[in-house]
C-alpha cells in the first residue's frame, strides 16, 4: 500500500496529504510478448482529493517497460518511460484566481495542456500569454511585441526582464516560420516548461500579490473606519469633584 506523500490536487490546487484509502497505483502487463522495447505495460496512479469542496479524480498513465520480479510485474526503474499521460485533468496548470483575465489563463492552461503533445505550440501559447501581461497589467501597445518588451525594460528589473525576452525569442520559433524552410529548430517539453513557469511567476508577482495588498490595505481601512466609530459611540464619563 502507497505511504502517506504531500500532494497538490491539480484540480482544486489544495495542499494536503494523502495516504493509502485514498490512492490506487497498479500495473498492468500486456501479454503480448515481448516488444522491441522488452516487456511493456501501464502504470496507473489515480488519487482521489480528500477535499470534500473538490473531491475530483487526478489520472495519471504511464507506459513503460517492465519485468518480472519475485512472482509479479514491475516496472524496469532505469528504462525510460515510454509514454506519459494526464488523463484528469488534461492540464497541468496550476488553478488561477478570476481576477486574472480570463484570456491569459486559457492560453496558460492550453499551454500546459499541450506542451507534452506540441512543445513548440506550448511556447507560442505562452508568448501570446505574455503579450497579454504586458498589455494588460503594464498597458504597454505597440504594434510588436519586440517594441513592448523595449518599452518594458525600465520598469523592471534586468533579471526579469531579460527573461521575458527569453520567451518571446523562444516562442517565435513556434510563431514564425524561420527564411530558410528547411531549417528546423525543435522546442521540447523541459524548454517549453520553463517558458510556462515564468507565466506562473509573472501570474504570482503581479495579479496575486496585488490583490493581497489590496485586501490587507482594504482591512486596514476598516479597522481605522471601525475603531473611529467605536471612539465616536463610546459614552463619556464625568468626573465627580468632591465637597471640600
Amino acid at each position: 500500500m502507497p505511504t502517506a506523500r504531500n500532494w497538490t490536487c491539480p484540480h482544486c490546487g489544495r495542499h494536503t496529504t494523502i495516504t493509502g484509502n485514498l490512492v490506487d497505483v497498479a500495473l498492468h502487463h500486456f501479454e503480448i510478448g515481448e516488444t522491441r522495447h522488452g516487456h511493456v505495460g501501464m502504470l496507473w496512479h489515480a488519487t482521489r482529493c480528500p477535499n470534500p469542496e473538490c473531491n475530483e479524480l487526478a489520472l495519471v498513465v504511464n507506459v513503460l517497460p517492465c519485468e518480472r520480479q519475485s512472482g509479479s510485474w514491475q516496472p524496469i526503474r532505469d528504462r525510460p518511460t515510454l509514454k506519459a499521460t494526464r488523463l484528469l485533468p488534461e492540464s497541468a496548470g496550476k488553478l488561477q484566481p478570476d481576477y486574472i483575465p480570463q484570456q491569459l489563463r486559457e492560453d496558460y492552461y492550453e499551454a500546459c495542456r499541450i506542451r507534452d503533445l506540441s512543445p513548440k505550440a506550448a511556447a507560442t501559447l505562452a508568448r501570446r500569454c505574455l503579450q497579454g501581461i504586458i498589455r494588460d497589467f503594464w498597458k504597454i501597445k505597440k504594434r510588436r511585441l519586440l517594441d513592448e518588451i523595449a518599452a518594458l525594460k525600465d520598469k523592471i528589473d534586468y533579471s526579469l526582464w531579460t527573461a521575458i525576452d527569453a520567451v518571446r525569442k523562444v516562442g517565435n520559433i513556434g510563431a514564425h516560420m524561420e527564411e530558410d524552410v528547411n531549417k528546423i529548430v525543435s522546442i521540447d517539453p523541459e524548454e517549453a516548461t520553463k517558458l510556462i513557469d515564468l507565466v506562473e511567476i509573472l501570474f504570482d508577482e503581479l495579479y496575486v500579490a496585488r490583490d493581497q495588498r489590496n485586501r490587507r490595505l482594504a482591512e486596514l481601512a476598516a479597522l481605522g473606519e471601525r475603531k473611529q466609530q467605536e471612539r465616536s459611540t463610546k459614552p463619556k464619563t464625568r468626573k465627580t469633584i468632591g465637597a471640600s
